[in-house]
């Protein structure tokens, strides 16, 4: 095959060609420059391209030569590459699905490693057991060596690519708009930070604003990158349940981290359990066992973390504790039968021992 991204990019704009049907383009002439030199019948014998087709193809293939040199002379300013799907560096895992995008422009990096990925996807308003939960399985997972793959929006998208940042590990951004245009804005400190560690990847032209309909598109990117997906919180109708549904039909391992019955949040990912379309997740180990034969080659494990002893009193205050449900002070009091005062001392303690977390208004979570 001799495929030339400035041809991609001509027939990527030509209405109803789609991915699919370029790549039925290109196994037939083998040569995309010959594409451009096709009769309307000659494109006309190719699968999935009727006589209407191949005559807009024909008319309207040489047209949009200015939104080439557009795109790439951004993608030079930004050092953006431009992969195509016959190149040895596109994703191996994202070929497979069925209908991968033709072309990538990716920000940084992507590495063979990478292969080696689980997505982490989830609402945009997580609860404080979300974002726990997410920065617990984030790190955990890059950790042993697993890239973290999500789609760059606010709540667990960003907590899920912060936690791998933080943790020494990689992480892969997809977006719904070109890789130049950053959303959401807040986001934008932090690229930098993953284009050293990881890469900001789109199948979407630059200059691409991330409307509503490009996320969904996106989610099918991220589940076809990983070789599972983990739904932390959604509910019932949010875009995780998106990624989740794409997982499934790529064959992918989904996982889900079961919440609170009353809480929203936790709809989606308990209808993902009850369902069996996604794995009761407690701990790591539930999504290692299940993929260890696809990641032997990488897998590293933390050592076991030293037992903390708690004496009688902060033991007493770290049972009445919850990694859910956040309680006050006078409440933890109340429960553990100790004064105010010293339960303050007591959480104090635990705090240190990386055992307990506090938050706004004098409430208190256990730290799982």
């Amino acid at each position: 095959m001799k495929v030339e991204v400035k041809h991609l990019l001509q027939l990527m704009t030509i209405p109803g060609i789609g991915s699919n049907r370029i790549r039925n383009l290109i196994n037939h002439f083998k040569e995309t420059e010959l594409i451009f030199k096709a009769t309307p019948f000659e494109l006309s014998r190719v699968e999935g391209i009727n006589k209407t087709l191949a005559k807009k193809i024909f008319k309207l293939r040489e047209q949009n030569s200015k939104f080439v040199d557009d795109q790439l002379s951004k993608a030079d300013k930004l050092k953006v590459k431009v992969i195509t799907f016959w190149d040895d560096s596109y994703p191996e895992l994202l070929r497979k699905i069925y209908d991968p995008p033709v072309i990538l422009f990716v920000r940084g990096e992507l590495k063979p490693e990478d292969k080696f990925s689980i997505a982490i996807v989830g609402t945009r308003t997580p609860t404080n057991y979300g974002k726990m939960m997410c920065e617990k399985f984030a790190t955990e997972l890059a950790k042993m060596n697993l890239t973290i793959v999500s789609g760059f929006a606010r709540g667990i998208d960003t907590i899920a690519h912060l936690s791998a940042l933080k943790s020494g590990g990689r992480t892969i951004a997809v977006l719904g708009s070109g890789v130049d245009y950053i959303y959401p804005p807040e986001n934008r400190k932090i690229v930098e930070s993953v284009l050293s560690n990881g890469a900001i990847v789109s199948e979407f032209p630059m200059g691409t604003k991330p409307d509503a309909m490009n996320f969904p598109r996106r989610n099918r990117i991220i589940s076809g990158m990983s070789i599972g997906v983990l739904v932390v919180e959604t509910s019932k109708t949010g875009g995780a349940m998106i990624t989740a549904e794409f997982a499934n039909d790529q064959n992918r391992d989904v996982f889900a981290i079961p919440g609170n019955i009353d809480s929203i949040k936790s709809q989606g990912t308990n209808f993902l359990i009850k369902q069996n379309k996604a794995k009761l997740t407690e701990t790591v180990d539930d999504i290692i066992e299940e993929i260890r034969p696809l990641i032997h080659p990488i897998l590293k494990t933390e050592p076991p973390k030293p037992k903390v002893e708690l004496n009688v009193f902060e033991g007493k205050i770290f049972d009445v504790l919850s990694p859910s449900q956040p309680l006050h002070v006078d409440k933890i009091a109340e429960l553990s039968g100790l004064s105010i005062t010293d339960t303050l001392v007591h959480l104090l303690s635990l705090e240190f021992k990386d055992l307990v977390i506090q938050l706004p208004g004098k409430l208190f979570v256990k730290k799982i």
